[in-house]
């Protein structure tokens, strides 16, 4: 049985210049083959065998895909296989592109292909590459966990780099869609090859120092890397943090020299490490003359000794090797085995390749998976039946790694976060910080360690890397014309908006209730506003009320204690009395409006007020009337006094009241006042007040009252000249003209009065027509009871004023 590998070696200009790391890897697949040779445990009585091809450059690798297909007889074993001209398999090749074009053509003839480092996505395919398989995870992994790595620390504006061949370009694609999901932004993106214009590494370098960005997401293969690095260190361009792959993320030979002044601090993700027990003591034991064929061993050998192993005659010789080299005295990346990743992915593909031929050879007629439950002919073995039982390859390594292949020929993917670093002897070192296991869910995918990270900066501090500062509560984002969503402006939040995170795109409005403080990053209930008996105004008003109750009260008693006299029994002191028990309910319907509106608070005080007001107005209705009829009653044969006597004067009082009543009933049937929170005065506030229910309403109620107080006032101006020592007419007229000045100023005062203070003005209003009323008419009156006892008689009060003749 033979499996084949083929070798990776890189190109520069137009020769091959020779590669350790893939050197390394040749080697250990010829040590895990030997392994497993010995092994009897595996593949008994079966010797593997291979052959490895020089892959650099597209002309050898179209010479070994043809090789490979039409079968070569040719072998380095000692052994000779049973069918050499068949490959059960094929290892390789390092780079995805070489190996898309490989995997595609021997795929036609069911040939496998296991890569141990071939990561690009689209190999994951299987309609167009059904045979392939690989050891290491696909970039689809890697791409989303280095967005995530990006978003972890908070960098929303990155510079990319990436290879322009199939690995960087689906690697790129795939990191760009997933970062555009995690809210980071692209600032740059640029794409090159080794191999193509030296000019456009310079041109990539340019817009690097040219750009915002601190944070450079680098998906590079090993060669454009070293490539970046070297311009790089020619120009001096220091102090970036790089983020890598892990094409080059644990390359050391990177930070050789002067590279660990352009890397150190980067951070990176790279396959798991493993120890290949006696790799080493294999590789340093490599020499010549134990392998004398082998013309890849030969060129390794001229390249760490730098001299020659040439013995063509007539050929002059520089520096000829001496036989004594030993590579025991050498440390390069050859026998540097501190660190084995890619290395352990060869040592897997191999044993995969014998687990599964291992498999097919156990494999009993009548049980087999093929047709009739037959098996594999185990002196023809075909490719397709070797690809049937790689698929179903399950096996554990002796480092306890668990391999098995997914539908799409992928293994699990697991990668540490590599950080790079000098330790105390300044000797660069590769410390795992983290970890991404993909077979997590999605918010346990990826895992930090406690251990702190060594920064390109040379601080402690993550640096920062974002268009924009973030944006504190308080304010949202608003995009930038023209630019990406991570670069924005903070926009404060309108009055009565808030916003709680930080970077919010929008603010968001408070409750009814509630209103947004001075920061905008919360809302605060807002403050309860009406008029309080406990404030100052609403103490003042109250007092005032009382105080004017108190007078109503005492003109009262002192017209019942002299409601013999004639200044009280003179005008109806029926009417006077009832007059004054109305001023009383004037003064004390304004304590209706003073204290927390309610349902029946709001309900009392409009109605109360109206019905108050209108049977006051109608007692000094009434009072003129009285006024006007008995002064006409005393010419000859006037006998109107008996239509107007004092039973009709409470038919008056009664009827004006009774409609007032009647008005306010309807009120409260069809649209009553209610209690309201008035937001439109203050934004901080809450006004409550009670609602008119029907404007229109309380303003006939309002028309009501104007209407008996200008019919009194008319009829009062008409009677104020009438000849009397005490003709109350003169002061219900000017009671009446405050009143009415009064009442005419409210409803202007009333509209443009904010918050609680319309309910002050009313209330004002009312007490101070109220007092007017209480003094202009009944003040004369006490006054004379009082103080000028002697004009309290008949005689004086029937007298006649002097009227001047002109």
């Amino acid at each position: 049985v033979c499996a084949t590998v083929y070798k990776h070696i890189k190109q520069q200009l137009s020769f091959c210049l020779f590669n350790f790391r893939e050197f390394q890897f040749s080697q250990t697949m010829i040590f895990a083959i030997e392994e497993i040779n010995r092994n009897k445990e595996i593949l008994p009585d079966v010797t593997l065998g291979y052959k490895i091809y020089n892959a650099c450059g597209s002309l050898n690798i179209l010479r070994v895909v043809m090789s490979l297909i039409n079968g070569h007889k040719e072998v380095l074993s000692d052994f000779s296989c049973v069918k050499p001209s068949t490959v059960q398999a094929i290892i390789g090749h390092s780079a995805s592109t070489p190996t898309m074009g490989i995997a595609r053509t021997v795929g036609l003839f069911g040939i496998p292909v296991i890569s141990h480092f071939a990561t690009c996505a689209c190999l994951s395919n299987r309609n167009e590459f059904p045979t392939f398989f690989r050891t290491i995870p696909s970039d689809y992994y890697q791409s989303r966990a280095l967005a995530k790595l990006v978003k972890h620390f908070g960098w929303t504006w990155v510079g990319t780099i990436r290879s322009d061949n199939d690995y960087g370009n689906s690697g790129m694609a795939t990191f760009a869609q997933v970062a555009q999901q995690e809210g980071v932004c692209i600032e740059y993106s640029e794409a090159f090859l080794k191999s193509g214009p030296k000019e456009k590494i310079s041109q990539i370098i340019d817009i690097i120092r040219k750009s915002t960005s601190k944070v450079i997401v680098a998906f590079l293969s090993l060669i454009e890397m070293e490539a970046l690095v070297e311009e790089l260190l020619l120009q001096n361009l220091t102090g970036l943090q790089w983020v890598g792959s892990e094409s080059w993320i644990t390359e050391r030979s990177l930070v050789a020299g002067d590279g660990y002044k352009i890397l150190n601090g980067a951070i990176g993700f790279a396959v798991g490490k493993a120890t290949i027990t006696g790799l080493k003591d294999f590789l340093l034991a490599i020499h010549p003359s134990n392998n004398s064929g082998s013309s890849f061993l030969k060129d390794f050998w001229e390249a760490v000794f730098s001299c020659s192993l040439t013995s063509e005659k007539g050929v002059d010789i520089l520096n000829p090797c001496t036989g004594n080299e030993n590579l025991k005295d050498i440390n390069n990346e050859f026998t540097d085995v501190s660190d084995l990743r890619f290395s352990n992915n060869v040592y897997k593909a191999v044993y995969t390749v014998a687990h599964a031929l291992h498999n097919l050879l156990i494999c009993k007629n009548g049980s087999g998976p093929f047709e009739n439950k037959t098996c594999a002919q185990k002196m023809k073995i075909e490719p397709w039946q070797v690809l049937h039982y790689l698929k179903l390859v399950n096996f554990t390594t002796r480092n306890g790694e668990m391999v098995f292949f997914d539908e799409r020929g992928d293994p699990a993917a697991r990668y540490e976060l590599i950080n790079v670093r000098a330790n105390v002897r300044n000797i660069t070192e590769y410390v795992t910080v983290g970890y991404y296991d993909s077979a997590f869910p999605e918010e346990k995918q990826f895992v930090m360690n406690n251990i702190s990270i060594v920064w390109a900066t040379g601080q402690n501090e993550i640096p920062k890397s974002v268009c924009s500062e973030s944006c504190d509560p308080g304010t949202r984002k608003a995009v930038k014309k023209g630019k990406p969503s991570c670069c924005f402006d903070c926009i404060p939040c309108a009055e009565g908006e808030f916003s709680n995170k930080t970077d919010s795109l929008n603010c968001n409005k408070c409750p009814v209730d509630y209103w947004s403080n001075e920061r905008r990053d919360t809302c605060f209930l807002k403050k309860i506003e009406f008029l309080m008996f406990s404030e100052i105004m609403g103490s003042l008003l109250v007092a005032i009320s009382l105080f004017g109750a108190c007078i109503v009260t005492a003109t009262a008693a002192i017209f019942y204690h002299y409601k013999d006299t004639p200044v009280v029994k003179a005008n109806n002191s029926e009417l006077s009395f009832l007059l004054l028990f109305s001023l009383a309910l004037c003064f004390l319907c304004s304590l209706t409006f003073i204290g927390q509106p309610s349902d029946i608070s709001c309900m009392l005080r409009h109605t109360a007020f109206g019905i108050t007001f209108v049977l006051c107005i109608s007692c000094i209705l009434g009072k003129t009337i009285v006024v006007l009829m008995a002064f006409r009653a005393t010419l000859p044969g006037n006998n109107v006094m008996k239509w107007f006597g004092p039973n009709q004067q409470r038919l008056t009082v009664f009827s004006f009241t009774s409609i007032q009543i009647l008005i306010c009933i309807m009120w409260l049937i069809i649209s009553p006042p209610f209690p309201d929170k008035n937001t439109k005065y203050y934004n901080d506030k809450v006004i409550l007040e009670c609602d008119l229910g029907s404007s229109i309403a309380f303003y006939i109620v309002l028309g009501y009252i104007g209407l008996l107080s200008a019919i009194c006032f008319v009829l009062a101006f008409l009677a104020r000249k009438l000849p009397d020592n005490f003709n109350e007419a003169k002061f219900i007229t000017f009671s009446m003209l405050i009143f009415c000045s009064v009442w005419i100023t409210f409803i202007p005062a009333y509209i443009s009065s904010p918050g609680k203070y319309i309910v002050a003005v009313e209330v004002f209003a009312i007490l101070v027509s109220s007092f007017g009323l209480l003094f202009c008419i009944f003040a004369p009156k006490c006054y004379i009871i009082i103080l000028k006892p002697e004009k309290n008689t008949k005689k004086h009060l029937m007298a006649k004023t002097n009227v001047k003749t002109h």
